[in-house]
């Protein structure tokens, strides 16, 4: 399996997924991990845990959470245009690099 080094997307970004079962659904993302090239956005790719009672959790049963989603199933969603957008990097004159969506030409954050 390929591994990502660098990606555009991070933590807090609000993404649509763009294949899989979830396919067209929007949610934040609450966690990126570039060595398996995963995300894990809010809400989205619920999957059933069944866990037994331990000494931590004294109640054990079926708990729901969210699964990984591959970086790749992911776009960005831009704000300005809603919809799903590339995003580039920019270099400003003062040489801060700033993350811009490809669609509406706007800086993110």
């Amino acid at each position: 399996m390929e591994v990502v080094r660098k990606s555009k997307i991070r933590k807090g970004d609000t993404v649509v997924v763009v294949s899989g079962r979830e396919r067209g659904k929007t949610g934040k993302v609450l966690s990126v991990d570039l060595q398996a090239g995963k995300v894990v956005v809010e809400k989205l790719n619920i999957i059933k845990r069944h866990t037994k009672p331990n000494q931590k959790a004294k109640q054990g049963g079926i708990l729901e959470r969210e699964a990984p989603l591959q970086i790749s199933n992911v776009m960005f969603f831009c704000p300005v245009t809603q919809k799903a957008t590339r995003i580039g990097i920019r270099v400003l004159e003062d040489g801060r690099r700033v993350r811009f969506s490809k669609k509406s030409n706007e800086a993110v954050e």
